[in-house]
């Protein structure tokens, strides 16, 4: 799967955000090393504290069906339909991340595909 199909994926499934408090809605695709796309969106909630990012859903979905070597994940985030600027993931997400993946991890973005080092170069570990 190229870069271009997984974030058009994240697209996609950021037409399922519930996002009726902050109208921003967030799509991830991660790619899994057997091939498999596993999707997420955000998820708010009136407590924010308790909202689950599109990244994290994306994750956990993944690892509960039986996937937790992954190769690359899309993010997109926009407000009003326009999804070229870049959406960043959060250090929650970041964390998560990593605990699964190595810091040549690829984050597919709007404006180009990172690692997650980039993003994340001292990340918590026990």
């Amino acid at each position: 799967m190229t870069d271009k199909e997984l974030f058009q994926a994240a697209v996609e499934a950021a037409s399922n955000s519930y996002s009726k408090y902050s109208s921003f809605r967030v799509g991830a695709a991660l790619l899994c090393d057997d091939g498999r796309v596993f999707t997420g969106c955000n998820i708010e909630n009136a407590s924010y504290s308790l909202t689950n990012c599109a990244e994290r859903t994306a994750v956990f979905k993944a690892v509960s069906d039986g996937c937790n070597s992954f190769t690359a994940i899309a993010v997109a985030g926009s407000a009003d339909g326009d999804y070229s600027a870049p959406c960043i993931p959060c250090g929650a997400c970041l964390q998560v991340l990593s605990e699964f993946c190595g810091d040549g991890f690829s984050i597919i973005l709007a404006d180009g595909s990172y690692t997650l080092y980039d993003f994340l170069p001292r990340r918590f570990t026990l």
